[in-house]
């Protein structure tokens, strides 16, 4: 499963914002980007890993769990992680 890559790579991100010393708004710009990869990578990607694929399905499963994710309640988290870890 798949479910918790966008917060691995939100940490990931943010990892990389607070090892630059950058101020709580760089982490969480970051978290936001690394966490929202998928959008862009998952449908182009399953395209090119299986033709055989719906293209549609990876797209409406990009856009109908991690996107709204990332709007409800990941840019608050990706905000308050760095706010409590500086």
């Amino acid at each position: 499963m798949c479910y918790p890559m966008p917060l691995l790579s939100a940490m990931l991100g943010m990892g990389f914002g607070l090892a630059m010393g950058l101020s709580v708004s760089g982490p969480t710009l970051l978290a936001t980007l690394a966490a929202s990869a998928s959008h862009i990578a998952v449908p182009a990607t399953m395209r090119l890993a299986v033709p055989e694929t719906n293209p549609a399905l990876s797209l409406a499963a990009v856009l109908g769990v991690t996107f709204p994710f990332n709007i409800l309640a990941g840019i608050l988290l990706y905000h308050w992680w760095p706010c409590n870890l500086q």
